[in-house]
């Protein structure tokens, strides 16, 4: 006979035990260590609500093998995400002892009107994620060039990172060279083209509100850096960078890389790769500065500072203390925070999805849902509580779209109203959620708190928003054909 316990099914108040615990610490978190909270604080906050799930689901009758199973299974699915997060820490160091960073900026400097800022960026993020399939490269490689224009003119860096968010968000979320774009319909049940021609519903006008904000946003804009303080800095980069357009060729690289549906982990080598060939050629003088060291030779030096670029980043020493703040940054060092922030995150989504937290909670939801309206509001309202309880967009995509699926087509709605609802609130409210993985990527790259630019992302705002008023509305809702029904149903036979 059997010594095991069973596993009694979690009622509603041992779900809500480790997310109260967890909203509590979080709360005061941010109250005690404010933008700092994202620096330690939160992730301590994220490992006790872990350890009181621990003992809600061991009360339960989980045995400790199955709650370690569960940590191995969530942490192994971040593992590539984590492997991109420490190649981009290297990428932004190679990037800036190569003067790619600051060729970015210089160039910026000289050409970006300022009053149309917000919005030029927004529109050049979406046109590079849209035109790549991806939101980290996006932000990782031109939204870093353009936030550090923001921070060298003296523009409101929240709401420029909150441009460049909602132009990354709004490419990635339409291009068919999109993960989570592919996912959303594959978990729902319909196709690629179908769901991304019924988004177009929702996502369109929620990139043209924003656009109208960013510009008006724009107009009252103040430049605190002057015409002389902004030619004082080109002075400064010409002195201290070998400046050039051929110096953009790794992003050039990357954004060819990611076009060709080149994988993200090697694209992002290869760039870093021709960032440190482009030191290596053009800013020897530099690296010679930076990693100067009494008894190495020239070329020993050189290469010295290629490497500590690649896992300690680059500290600028120039007479501009705005421009040494903006470039002194990178390396995989520099993005270990973050990767501690997801661990924490993915640690407490496992143990909450294994025992059987998450899905209660939503059964415990799913009565209130009487119309379509409201089960799309309840849809949104899951993702959108998933990207906060489990730190992690494609969590927050597949569970619901499992969980909701049949109650979609019960009340005659097609799978592609549950795969545009999943990405109107699972794919862009992940980036406003600093323990999320994609809030903390953007923080890591950008230096910039998600608590500080999430009110100036207004498509990732937005687009929920719009979403939930279709629903109420009964708008732009394909009901489910009988063509579609009777296909299902041959379908589901014959499996």
């Amino acid at each position: 006979m059997s010594s095991e316990r069973p596993i009694r099914t979690p009622s509603l108040v041992d779900a809500l035990i480790p997310i109260l615990a967890l909203v509590t610490m979080l709360s005061a978190s941010v109250y005690y260590f404010g933008s700092d909270s994202s620096y330690g604080p939160n992730q301590i906050a994220l490992f006790v609500a872990t350890g009181i799930a621990i003992l809600v689901t061991m009360k339960n009758g989980m045995a400790w093998k199955e709650v370690e199973d569960a940590f191995s299974h969530g942490i192994a699915s971040t593992v590539n995400a984590i492997l991109i997060l420490l190649m981009v820490g290297a990428l932004i160091g190679a990037w800036l002892v190569s003067g790619t960073v600051p060729t970015m900026i210089y160039y910026g400097l000289k050409l970006i009107n300022p009053e149309a800022f917000f919005v030029t960026t927004c529109m050049v993020c979406a046109l590079a994620s849209l035109s790549i399939g991806s939101s980290w490269t996006a932000v990782g490689t031109i939204g870093l060039g353009l936030f550090g224009v923001a921070q060298s003119m003296g523009i409101s860096p929240e709401i420029a990172a909150g441009a460049i968010v909602s132009g990354a968000y709004f490419g990635d979320k339409m291009s068919p060279l999109s993960d989570t774009t592919n996912l959303a319909p594959a978990v729902s049940g319909t196709d690629l083209f179908t769901h991304i021609r019924h988004m177009t519903w929702t996502t369109f006008p929620a990139i043209g509100i924003s656009l109208v904000i960013y510009t008006v946003l724009g107009f009252g804009v103040e430049v605190q850096s002057s015409a002389v303080q902004v030619a004082e800095k080109l002075r400064v980069l010409e002195e201290t960078y070998h400046v050039g357009p051929h110096l953009l060729i790794p992003v050039v690289v990357v954004v060819f890389l990611a076009w060709r549906k080149f994988p993200a982990l090697p694209a992002m080598m290869i760039s870093t790769f021709a960032g440190l060939v482009f030191a290596l050629i053009f800013q020897q003088e530099l690296l010679l500065r930076f990693a100067a060291t009494e008894g190495l030779g020239d070329v020993a030096t050189i290469f010295k500072g290629v490497w500590t670029a690649l896992f300690g980043g680059y500290e600028a020493h120039t007479s501009d203390a705005e421009l040494n703040e903006l470039l002194s940054r990178g390396g995989m060092a520099g993005i270990m925070n973050t990767v501690w922030l997801i661990i924490s995150a993915i640690t407490f989504g496992s143990i909450m999805e294994r025992a059987g937290f998450l899905q209660r909670l939503i059964v415990g939801v799913m009565s209130m849902a009487k119309t379509s309206g409201s089960l799309i509001f309840t849809t949104v309202c899951t993702c959108i509580g998933i990207n906060i309880i489990a730190g992690d967009q494609y969590i927050a995509i597949v569970i619901p779209a499992r969980m909701y699926k049949v109650e979609f087509t019960k009340r005659n709605l097609a799978p592609q109203n549950l795969s545009r609802t999943v990405e109107d609130a699972g794919t862009v409210t992940s980036a406003l959620i600093p323990w999320n993985t994609c809030g903390a990527f953007i923080s890591g790259v950008l230096g910039i708190s998600a608590f500080a630019y999430a009110p100036y992302a207004f498509f990732n705002i937005l687009s929920p928003i719009i979403s939930v008023i279709y629903g109420v509305l009964n708008f732009k809702l394909t009901p489910l054909d009988e063509a579609d029904l009777d296909q299902m149903i041959v379908k589901k036979a014959a499996e």
